[in-house]
């Protein structure tokens, strides 16, 4: 456990659209940052600027206290765990905040799992984020944080230059809260697609459209990022659509969990699902607008 005296070393592992801009915003408060990752290509302007750059995941856990895991899912967070070169080989004491959206009840099995393995000396978080790329490069992300009181003290300290970190509850809980946002994500930007092709197919200027109901109860933070992508069809990737499908299932999963019979999410989860079938999935998230022109076209 890191104390007001000792500065927690800080890596991460997962340098994509989210963590790279994280990691700058990371080194540039605490002056130090220790990456690894599966292309170094994408570290050169960070190790330029002072980060230490490890060949593996056990040589990053060697010189960490808390690592920032923005990897897709759990698989590829146990993939990097195993293994004589994984992060556990080189645990000492070692804090994981996993920042990508999991299984809350998936979570909670692999931090018993590695407290267990670890004799106590591995503890895990979550701190999924909410913002997008944009909200990454501009340190104003909604980081959710799920876990013990002293070690979310700890991941706050670390995430404050990310955005606004808030402690929600248990271990669990932080990915709880990202499972809720995603429904509200997915449900928006549907609505948006569909909305563009009704008022594109009536002869609506989709730019005036977009302009005159963002300043109403239409309006956004998801309206004002895709805004131009909507108007324009351009859905060239941002945040991709496909990993709406495994979000959903985690919310879904939720809603059993608690004995809730939701009316949207069903609807959601086959709409996505028939995005990604349609071959959509690597595109960003405003081509539901795409989605929504070609479906009615079949």
């Amino acid at each position: 456990m890191t104390t007001a005296a000792h500065t927690p070393r800080v890596g991460v592992l997962g340098l994509g659209a989210m963590g790279l801009p994280m990691a700058g915003h990371l080194l540039a408060a605490h002056g130090t940052l220790q990456l690894t990752g599966r292309r170094p290509d994408r570290a050169t302007a960070l190790i330029e600027a002072g980060a230490t750059w490890h060949k593996s995941p056990r040589e990053l856990a060697a010189a960490s206290d808390a690592i920032l895991v923005m990897l897709p899912d759990l698989p590829e967070l146990e993939a990097v765990l195993a293994g004589d070169d994984g992060l556990l080989a080189g645990a000492g004491e070692l804090l994981i905040m996993v920042g990508s959206t999991v299984s809350p009840t998936g979570l909670r099995e692999l931090a018993e799992r590695l407290a267990s393995e670890s004799e106590g000396r591995v503890r895990v978080i979550d701190s999924p984020v909410s913002g997008g790329e944009d909200g990454a490069k501009a340190g104003t992300l909604s980081i959710m944080l799920g876990g013990g009181d002293d070690e979310v003290a700890t991941a706050t300290s670390i995430l404050n230059p990310c955005g606004r970190p808030v402690h929600l509850g248990p271990l669990g809980a932080g990915e709880v809260a990202k499972a809720c946002n995603q429904m509200i994500v997915s449900s928006t930007i549907l609505a948006l697609g569909e909305a563009s092709v009704l008022a594109e197919r009536s002869g609506i200027d989709l730019a005036v459209l977009w302009d005159l109901l963002g300043g109403g109860y239409a309006g956004s933070k998801l309206l004002e990022s895709r805004r131009e992508k909507l108007v324009t069809g351009d859905d060239s990737p941002s945040g991709v659509a496909k990993y709406m499908v495994k979000d959903l299932t985690f919310a879904a999963d939720v809603a059993d969990a608690t004995g809730t019979h939701p009316v949207l999410l069903p609807t959601l989860r086959a709409a996505f699902d028939e995005l990604v079938d349609a071959g959509l999935g690597e595109r960003d998230i405003a081509v539901t607008r795409r989605f929504v022109a070609e479906r009615s076209e079949n």
